[in-house]
Formats: C-alpha cells, structure tokens, sequence
C-alpha cells in the first residue's frame, strides 16, 4: 500500500484513506477513529495477502464478469459455442447477483436443483466444471477472494458408458447401413475416429499405399481438438481394400460424401445410427456412433496390445483417459498378479514345508571341505 491515513473532519467524523497498488485513492468516514483504523488494517491484510478486492468491483455481477470472460475466452469456435451455452446455465442461476455473492452453498443448491429436475450427472459436471473455471479466472483477476466452486461442490464426472458390440453385432450394423454411411462404420470400428473427425476426413488423409488413415479435421473443416489427434492410424489389407471400393476411385474431396455429393454432417451420422440399432438384435438401445470407437478399443486390448499402444491408436493425450474409460477390458488382472506372486512365493513355501529335507541337511553336519 503506497499511503494510508486517517484524518478528523470538521464535523467530527473520522476520514480513512488508502491508495492501492495501482495508486487509486479510496477513502470511507467513520463515526469512530478506531472502527476507521480497523478498517485500514483489514485492507492492509488484504492487499499484503493477495485477498484485496477493489470496492467498485464488489458490485460486479455474474452476467457482467461472464461478458468480459467469454470476450477473453480465445479458443475454437466450436469451444466458444460450447462455452456460451453453458454460461447460458450459469446467468439463468447466478446472473444478477454480485460475483462476490454466489458462494458454496448457492453452488451445492444449484447442482441439487438440476439433480431434482432430472439432468444427468455428465452434464451437472459439465456445468460445475465451467463455473469453477470461470471463478478462477475471477480470482486470479482479483474480482473475487475465493473460488466457491470445489471437491464439496462438484457431482463428480460419473463413469463413462463404453457400450461393446459383439463381431456379429457390429456387421449387423454394417448391413443394414447405407452405402453413403458404410465408410463412417468402418472408420470408427476398425480406426477409432470420433464422429466429426469421420465427417472431416478427405480422402487425402487415407493413404491406401501407406496403409493409414490420418485425420487432420473435424467437421466441417475446423482443426482437431489437440495436436496429438492428428496421428496416422494404421490399417490392413482388408480395410484397404473394402475402403478402396467404397471410395470407387475417388481422388479428392471428403471421404463421407451426401447424395448430392456435398460433405456428410455428424448429425446425420448420428441418426442414420438410431435407426439402424434398431435393427440389430440384442444391442443397446443407447448405442452410439462413438461406440464404434469402444469397440475399436475392446478389439486391440483382447489382441493384447499394452496401455501405451491402445492410448496412441486412440489418439488419447493421456495414457490415464486411456486407463480410466477401458482398464476393466484389459483380462486377467487377478490371475496375473497370483501368478506372479506365486513364482516369487512357491520355493519358499516348499522349502519351509519339507521339514525332513531340513533335518538331513542339519545331520550331514558341515561339508569336509570346510573349515570345522
């Protein structure tokens, strides 16, 4: 704090005044010189914490932060349109209220409030999350002292639904699909491709020579959403060759083309999807395009590929995404672990078990060749 004060008045009261880091003047009068000195003692701390929060900000409300942080929000444009509907969520509870009011139990009665109105546990994390991280960018901003959003607050991010097709099952699928879709079914099966990414593959990124399929794009054209996405997957004779035929000589353009030629959308994907499990005896009625991709995962595990290989086919940043959404695919975890311990603990046992062996080798006495 560059200087601070405390002055009488000419009618009595007491002026207390401090300038701030940024060299403002602030001042506030007082009926009593100490309620005005604890007052600059409390600002004092404030400022020497890191906890000081200008006065004029304290007025400043959600639906007004949350302007000024989607204006700053510099990502994708996809990311941005996602960012607004949920902010969208968070004005309709918070909006006019001072960011400074919305604490942890008005974050614990907002979630108890979407849980009671039948919203999903994925989306209440979805919504948590984006309010915490725009509560961080208030508190680092210094608009705010506390992030009210925390492990007490949050519904936690629920476990991921990786509904598995049987073989029979997914060619089921492919049979009863259009032939405009065949190729989304067999990029999402046999290399993993998220739905957008299926859309926004151009026949450039297949090479047919090479043996791999590289997507670049999500639809409609827009960057992958990480830089480790865009990785060659590999694949075999067989893909090739049913791929090769379905592309029927095409040498540009996208590879999941409408019957007008123009580029495939995911929605379309999606509900060309909900038609054909219909279709298809046994599987879930929930089951999704981005299921094919689990099947692709569960496919390489059983081959007994390690977590380092699948996460890389997956195209996952981090090898726990990998461990966390299929660690129950990879067989025999229980068994392993016995088998190991039992090498390790197998010939002592048996040693310890022999008590005749142990009396021999106690009579036979010291060998002749060693020193007595």
């Amino acid at each position: 704090m560059a200087s601070k004060s405390i002055a009488k008045r000419p009618n009595g009261k007491y002026r207390a005044r401090y300038r701030d880091l940024a060299g403002k003047e602030h001042a506030r009068h007082f009926e009593y010189k100490k309620d005005a000195q604890r007052w600059l003692d409390e600002v004092t701390a404030a400022l020497v914490t890191g906890d000081y929060v200008d006065p004029k900000d304290k007025k400043l409300t959600v639906d007004q932060w949350c302007d000024l942080w989607i204006e700053s929000y510099a990502k994708r444009e996809s990311t941005v349109r996602q960012a607004k509907v949920h902010l969208a969520q968070i004005r309709e509870e918070f909006g006019p209220l001072p960011l400074m009011a919305v604490d942890e139990m008005a974050v614990k009665r907002w979630m108890a409030r979407l849980l009671r109105e039948g919203v999903s546990q994925s989306y209440r994390f979805a919504l948590h999350s984006r309010l915490s991280q725009v509560m961080r960018a208030a508190r680092r901003a210094k608009k705010i002292t506390d992030n009210p959003c925390s492990r007490e607050t949050s519904p936690g991010g629920g476990k991921q639904r990786p509904y598995v097709c049987t073989d029979a099952q997914l060619w089921q699928l492919y049979e009863a699909a259009e032939e405009k879709y065949r190729p989304a079914i067999l990029l999402g099966a046999f290399a993993g491709l998220r739905t957008a990414e299926a859309c926004g593959l151009r026949v450039a990124d297949v090479d047919l020579d090479a043996r791999t399929v590289t997507p670049t794009l999500q639809y409609p054209d827009k960057p992958l959403k990480t830089e480790g996405s865009v990785a060659a997957v590999p694949i075999p004779d067989a893909f090739v060759g049913e791929l090769k035929r379905l592309l029927d000589g095409r040498e540009g353009g996208w590879v999941l083309v409408d019957d007008d030629g123009g580029q495939l959308g995911p929605w379309k994907v999606e509900r060309h999807m909900r038609r054909i499990r219909r279709a298809v005896p046994g599987l879930s009625p929930e089951f999704r395009f981005h299921d094919l991709r689990h099947y692709y995962a569960s496919m390489l595990i059983e081959a007994g590929l390690s977590v380092k290989v699948v996460q890389q086919r997956l195209r996952h940043s981090k090898a726990t995404t990998t461990l966390n959404t299929y660690g129950h695919l990879w067989p025999d975890s229980d068994e392993s672990t016995r088998a190991a311990v039992e090498r390790a603990m197998g010939p002592l046992i048996k040693k310890a078990a022999d008590p005749l062996r142990t009396v021999e080798e106690s009579a036979e006495g010291p060998s002749s060749s060693e020193p007595s």
